[in-house]
């Protein structure tokens, strides 16, 4: 009997480089389970990732001199407590019901910070009190204001409970940095507003200046991180509410084998994306709730030079039941995206406000560079957006970037199983280069009730649509 040979289509040949990619990068080099499914291939990567243990000791802030009553300054009972605690092996910090005002809270190995119901944390926005340490703005690496909870090259490190934290930030302090005036800042403050210090921080990085030289702070106004895991390994995030963050409000950078759990982010301010994983690895962000002033979850692999020397890619990131309010974007990647993006999961999420702009989107451009490929998303209920359901941009603007030399590629998207009452301008929004298209974009049971224009495409090679309705007519596949 002949052999069988099959042939394989364009559909399917981006699964098989993926899963051939999938094994190289081996989420478990031992036993790495391949699937012509994708589906089946993102249930290996969530179960390859384990929830942290800790020990069995519990050590309260309150027995380390901490105070309630949101005025006592407790930086220094947070850091005895944490300090304690991983010395000893290991266990939970507790904090207890009450608030309690604090300066920066730095973790520690095998330390859960745990707030019990009813706790919550108060930050300064006294800039002067937080430390200058190695961390990232806007994917450049820099040596700039301490995040408010930051851990460094730290191993089995969780922030867990039901308390809140609450970064205070509003227009009277880190917010009025922005450049916006919307957030407080008046003309005529020369050099205390970020955009100076933003170039001054990509020229440097631009030069090749070691990070340990590209030293900010105090009087150079760029605005601190919430919450950031940076080069971690087996990260737990989970339950807690966070609002009022002075910038991006997660942020893994460089870290592996992360679960970002039923966390609910509640924060407008500038550049107040919710979560923001970059140059991290086997990702999982489940059960949580975003309403922020920038996109919800935003995938990030560095900026311009500063991305291609580190050269790293986000990798295996998994984002279920999860609920996406206001913000730029609901599962966003970019435009901090130099090193790359792949193996991306999107599932059963609820995406609805007349504040959201779009449902899926990939936005980079020719100084970022990168390939942006496998992004596998289905069952998502998608109430209201402004402009797209899905914005593919290979031109976005920022901060009067020029064209560079860095062309990107994106390909390999599948959309399945979607359902969307409102989709604002356009089905699709799709702008590639005509020397580097987008490639391989497919949606499959699609539904969009109600949009102005059915898309808008420039250079998209292989747009499939399948059982997909627009506007109560049957999607045709268009000629670009």
């Amino acid at each position: 009997m002949r052999k069988k040979i099959f042939f394989i289509t364009n559909r399917l040949s981006f699964i098989v480089l993926f899963l051939l990619l999938f094994v190289s990068c081996g989420v478990k080099q031992t036993k790495t389970i391949v699937s012509a499914d994708p589906w089946k291939t993102m249930q290996h990567i969530i179960d390859s990732v384990k929830v942290p243990s800790f020990g069995d000791k519990t050590y309260v802030i309150t027995d380390f001199g901490a105070q309630s009553g949101g005025v006592f300054d407790n930086t220094q009972a947070f850091k005895k407590a944490i300090q304690h605690c991983s010395k000893n092996g290991g266990g939970k910090v507790l904090v207890p019901s009450g608030k309690y005002f604090t300066g920066p809270i730095h973790l520690e190995d095998n330390v859960n910070l745990h707030l019990q119901e009813g706790a919550e944390i108060l930050f300064s926005t006294n800039s002067a009190d937080y430390p200058i340490v190695h961390t990232s703005w806007e994917g450049t690496e820099l040596m700039n204001y301490s995040p408010l909870i930051y851990a460094y090259q730290k191993t089995n490190v969780a922030v867990t409970g039901k308390g809140i934290l609450n970064g205070q930030s509003n227009n009277e302090n880190w917010w009025w940095w922005c450049s916006k005036k919307e957030y407080g800042w008046k003309e005529g403050k020369p050099n205390q507003n970020d955009p100076l210090n933003r170039l001054r921080l990509i020229a440097m990085a631009e030069e090749g200046v070691p990070v340990s030289e590209r030293v900010f702070g105090e009087g150079h106004y760029l605005r601190p991180n919430f919450v950031e895991f940076f080069d971690c390994k087996n990260v737990l995030l989970k339950d807690v509410k966070i609002v009022n963050a002075p910038f991006w409000v997660v942020h893994p950078i460089k870290s592996s084998n992360v679960i970002i759990d039923g966390i609910t982010v509640e924060s407008h301010g500038p550049n107040n994306d919710g979560c923001d994983p970059e140059y991290s690895k086997n990702v999982i962000i489940k059960n949580c709730t975003f309403n922020t002033g920038d996109d919800c979850i935003a995938i990030k692999s560095g900026r311009d030079a500063d991305g291609r020397r580190v050269a790293m890619k986000s990798e295996n990131i998994v984002v279920q039941n999860c609920k996406m309010i206001d913000g730029h974007g609901g599962v966003v990647i970019g435009s901090e995206i130099s090193g790359g993006v792949r193996n991306v999961f999107v599932e059963n999420c609820i995406m609805d406000s007349p504040n959201l702009d779009r449902a899926i989107r990939i936005k980079t451009n020719s100084n970022r560079g990168g390939l942006i490929e496998n992004v596998y998303v289905r069952n998502l209920e998608v109430g209201q957006v402004k402009e797209a359901v899905l914005k593919l941009n290979m031109f976005y603007e920022v901060y009067g970037a020029k064209p560079g030399t860095f062309i990107p590629q994106i390909q390999n998207i599948f959309l399945e199983n979607i359902t969307v009452k409102d989709g604002g301008m356009y089905g699709i929004l799709a702008k590639g280069y005509k020397g580097s298209p987008i490639k391989n974009v497919t949606l499959k049971k699609v539904k969009i009730i109600k949009v102005k224009e059915a898309y808008s495409i420039e250079n998209l090679e292989g747009l499939i649509l399948i059982d997909t309705y627009i506007n109560g007519v049957l999607a045709e596949s268009p000629k670009n």
